[in-house]
């Protein structure tokens, strides 16, 4: 069963899923081992923003949940697809939460041609530490993201499951949009990266998932730790 199958947008349909989850689910994800998600954009609704924060466990008063839900709505207004780090970042930035990018590139270097295996290396600051690692694809841009995976698996197990590009602008300069699906085998988070350039969008959106996860469990050992 697909990961969309208990996944929903439309304002008054989740209302409707929150109040009574039968209407729209014969089943509860929980018995094949998915969980509910809803999808933010421009039909999002207040109630799936607040039934989500407190999934997370999250407290925000009214106005702030209306200031949340203003915020993600314009970005579906432009017919953009929030995705989970987007959403996070807008709810830290409301909240008046930190986030700190634990994984930075210093440097990426990619070579790729018909006579040659698409190579790619990368230097990565993780915790202020300095990580160099390559890897090999089919393409440029899989060998990106491997060179990336190869560093950060050591501190997590994320895989990318999922991966979506799609071209803002027209022409060979085209700005393109990537969009990945990342799980560590118990969430699933979405990220955007944004660039003239495929690979270094891809490699921003790898990143920014990457950063979530690692962030968001910082967080939580840092609570289980009080």
């Amino acid at each position: 069963m697909g990961d969309n199958a208990f996944s929903h947008e439309s304002g008054i349909h989740t209302h409707g899923v929150l109040r009574f989850p039968g209407t729209y689910e014969p089943l509860s994800p929980e018995l094949v081992g998915q969980r509910r998600r809803f999808i933010f954009g421009k039909h999002v609704g207040a109630a799936a923003i607040r039934s989500e924060l407190q999934r997370l466990g999250i407290k925000a008063s009214e106005e702030q949940i209306r200031e949340i839900f203003s915020q993600v709505k314009a970005l579906g207004d432009k017919g953009k697809m929030v995705t989970d780090a987007e959403w996070r970042a807008i709810v830290d930035s409301v909240l008046g939460r930190s986030f700190e990018e634990i994984v930075k590139l210093q440097e990426l270097t990619v070579v790729s041609g018909n006579r040659v295996t698409p190579t790619a290396s990368v230097r990565l600051q993780v915790d202020g530490k300095e990580f160099l690692n390559s890897g090999v694809g089919v393409g440029p841009v899989d060998a990106a993201i491997n060179a990336i995976r190869k560093v950060v698996e050591g501190m997590s197990n994320v895989r990318l499951q999922e991966y979506h590009v799609d071209a803002i602008s027209g022409g060979t300069n085209a700005v393109v949009s990537v969009v990945v699906k990342l799980t560590d085998g118990r969430r699933i988070i979405t990220a955007r990266g944004t660039s003239s350039d495929i690979i270094m969008a891809s490699v921003q959106a790898m990143l920014a998932g990457v950063n979530r996860f690692l962030w968001d469990r910082r967080m939580k050992n840092a609570r289980k730790g009080k």
